[in-house]
């Protein structure tokens, strides 16, 4: 599956536990507010089940293939864990951190306008290329 919209994103993200990928975005974003990019890795990074349920051993790759039209090849590499070792650890830190951090990290809501700006960058790197 491919995500050509951020509606289609949106509604994947609202049909699974966005609270987890709330608080990784959001500690990503805290410490590292200008990589808009690693923030929305952060978001979507665990969609993969929710893709193809049940089958968690490829949930990484099939997260990163369905992103990749929508939100480019660096998210692509950030999801699926092959983008460079201290953006990775950063991720890997943020989602631990996430599975604990007991604050409140907003709605899915306020991510759109960054999955738009992301998007719309992808798309005009995409129409130059």
């Amino acid at each position: 599956m491919e995500l050509r919209s951020v509606e289609e994103l949106m509604d994947l993200l609202h049909a699974g536990r966005p609270q987890h990928a709330l608080r990784t975005a959001a500690l990503l974003r805290r410490g590292r507010p200008a990589d808009k990019e690693l923030q929305v890795a952060g978001l979507v990074q665990g969609i993969g089940p929710l893709l193809a349920p049940g089958g968690e051993a490829d949930s990484g790759r099939r997260a990163a293939a369905a992103v990749r039209p929508l939100l480019g090849e660096r998210v692509c590499r950030l999801v699926r864990g092959d983008a460079g070792v201290a953006d990775d650890d950063v991720l890997r830190l943020a989602r631990e951190e996430g599975r604990t951090a007991g604050f409140d990290a907003g709605v899915l809501e306020d991510w759109r306008t960054v999955l738009e700006l992301v998007a719309a960058r992808h798309c005009r790197l995409d129409a130059v290329d």
